[in-house]
């Protein structure tokens, strides 16, 4: 069984992502969530991202890095938001990576200079009408993913809640975080 690797949103490591980590574990899996944000947590959107802004992408995605540079067996890099940023920039690089779970996010802007790694699956969870998912994004992603041969799920959910499967924010819809959990836990067991 891989190991997991779960990042946090621009809100940092907050309780729902530890909620999150419970759940995969209670699947069996051994479920890592690394700390980009220094410890600090954001109960608004605003804060995190100037938290985010302050360290820059080139700053968050050297920590990432850092973060999962012991990986020594097969990986599941997932994240929410800015976590599946960062899930899916090192599900593209990495070794040993075996698949890439991204939450509330994902997609490329462009197609990647290198191309997708074959054998990389990916799950994309987003709804409808998320302000901060670009459909065409996604698109572009699932082109490089099935354009290397792996397997790409999108998931769209109904409605316009961004962090839907955080239980402690408005956002919550416990219909559709408990859709996605399952679709993910099937996705791992398929690995």
């Amino acid at each position: 069984m891989a190991e997991i690797v779960l990042f946090h949103s621009a809100q940092g490591l907050r309780r729902g992502v530890g909620v999150a980590a419970e759940i995969l574990r209670g699947a069996g899996h051994s479920v890592r969530t690394p700390d980009y944000y220094d410890g600090e947590v954001f109960d608004d959107v605003d804060g995190g991202l100037r938290k985010r802004d302050s360290l820059g992408l080139a700053e968050i995605d050297r920590r990432v890095r850092r973060a999962v540079a012991d990986v020594g067996g097969p990986v599941v890099f997932a994240g929410f938001s800015l976590g599946a940023y960062a899930a899916q920039r090192l599900a593209a690089w990495h070794p040993k990576a075996v698949g890439a779970v991204l939450l509330h996010g994902g997609g490329l802007g462009e197609e990647p200079a290198a191309g997708w790694p074959g054998g990389v699956p990916v799950q994309v969870h987003y709804t409808e009408r998320d302000p901060w998912v670009d459909p065409r994004e996604v698109d572009v992603l699932e082109r490089a993913v099935t354009g290397a041969g792996a397997r790409f799920e999108r998931h769209v959910y109904p409605g316009d809640a961004h962090l839907f499967a955080d239980p402690d924010l408005p956002d919550h819809r416990p219909e559709e975080a408990g859709a996605m959990w399952d679709r993910v836990l099937t996705f791992l067991r398929e690995l």
